[in-house]
């Protein structure tokens, strides 16, 4: 029924795409209430349960996919054109809105400190999906647009070595072992650099070349044979994925440009699929188990860490004030967020489920949120839309007299 369940509502969500582009419809909340509404604990319509072995799968998977593109998205070329503000975000910003959390995690919702900056960690990241309408309009200034989508590429990754450090530390002395977790650290690096490069080096030379109609196909063999790799050798996926990601965009251009459209398609339908059985995870019930003080946490996640980490990163960066309450409101937890959290679920750490079910909240609510606004906000930057006809008129006129 799982299968059935995600093509029923792909389907709705490619008939509805072109109406959800311009309105406050979102085909990821179509997808999150639709898990929603067939979870067990609502109609029951599919039996998905945290600990089912699908879950774990689809979200390695999903968040493998998604590393994976988002490092081909941003290449050392691409950060270095336009590093500024996108390197404001991420050096600060990033840092800044994980302690924010961090801190509320543990004085409102009480977690230990350990739990906390793990919480912080998962929440950290934004994804650019749940504010298509505000990236993708070219009415909104070009540097906005480019901030928000360098800074969303990019910050899945960063923020994983704290997922895993934090969570390693968040189960307890006896499990942590520093050495081990390096040396998975560092593999999944060295496969996700070495794997590329070696496959980019051999179809420069005079024995290989790939046809128009495989070109596409040998990003997804590189993603694959790194993915294979790594799970052989106990490298760490996800390192591996963004490492591969980030070498393919810096040293095979060609590869890369062939693979973008093809492999965001593919992240997509992994992304949409995890949102559907993460919605399937929410219910009422599950909702109504989470106590007064995690919707304040959930408030402050969402209202006050990434605003008060951005308005620190952009003092003195000339960025005008338009421009950075967007910024500083558009942090939607998104992908990675469910995914990191799913994570934790699995590792069954003492916290596991009084973590998943705050960031679970904070996911939805931002979702929402963040959804249902990025329409409105950048029809704000569309002076011709917002602005009465009379008052061009009446503007352009003014500006001839004094022209005279």
């Amino acid at each position: 029924m799982l299968l059935l369940t995600f093509a029923v509502v792909l389907l709705l969500a490619v008939l509805v795409s072109a109406l959800a582009k311009r309105t406050i419809l979102s085909t990821a909340v179509l997808f999150l209430v639709a898990g929603f509404l067939v979870g067990p604990d609502t109609t029951g319509i599919v039996d998905v349960h945290a600990d089912a072995p699908i879950v774990g799968t689809l979200a390695e998977l999903a968040l493998f996919a998604v590393l994976f593109t988002d490092g081909m998205r941003v290449g050392w070329a691409d950060l270095r054109s336009a590093w500024k503000l996108p390197g404001r975000a991420l050096g600060w910003g990033l840092p800044l809105t994980l302690v924010v959390t961090a801190v509320a995690a543990h004085y409102v919702a009480g977690l230990g400190w350990a739990e906390s900056l793990l919480i912080g960690a998962i929440l950290a990241p934004t994804d650019p999906v749940f504010a298509s309408a505000l990236v993708g309009n070219d009415k909104v200034p070009a540097r906005l647009r480019h901030l928000l989508n360098v800074e969303s590429g990019v910050n899945d990754g960063l923020a994983l070595p704290f997922v895993i450090v934090f969570l390693a530390v968040a189960a307890g002395s006896e499990d942590l072992h520093l050495g081990e977790l390096a040396v998975e650290v560092s593999l999944g690096i060295v496969v996700g650099v070495v794997i590329p490069v070696a496959a980019i080096l051999l179809e420069r030379t005079r024995f290989f070349a790939a046809s128009t109609a495989y070109e596409p196909l040998n990003g997804l063999a590189i993603g694959l044979l790194v993915l294979g790799v790594s799970q052989a050798t106990h490298a760490n996926l996800f390192l591996a994925a963004f490492s591969a990601g980030i070498t393919v965009a810096t040293f095979g251009p060609r590869q890369r440009a062939a693979f973008e459209h093809f492999g965001e398609n593919i992240a997509e339908l992994f992304k949409l699929a995890a949102l559907l059985v993460f919605g399937a995870l929410i219910s009422l019930e599950f909702l109504g188990e989470i106590s007064w003080v995690g919707w304040v946490f959930a408030f402050l996640a969402i209202f006050v860490a990434r605003p008060v980490a951005l308005w620190v990163s952009f003092l003195g960066s000339g960025l005008d004030l338009r421009e950075q309450a967007a910024a500083m409101w558009f942090g939607p937890k998104g992908f990675a967020s469910v995914v990191y959290g799913l994570l934790v679920l699995e590792s069954g750490i003492t916290a596991a489920d009084e973590i998943f079910h705050l960031v679970a909240l904070t996911i939805v609510l931002s979702i929402v949120l963040h959804s249902s606004t990025d329409v409105v906000v950048a029809r704000g930057f569309d002076d011709e839309t917002d602005t009465p006809a009379w008052h061009g008129v009446l503007r352009r006129r003014i500006a001839a007299v004094r022209g005279r």
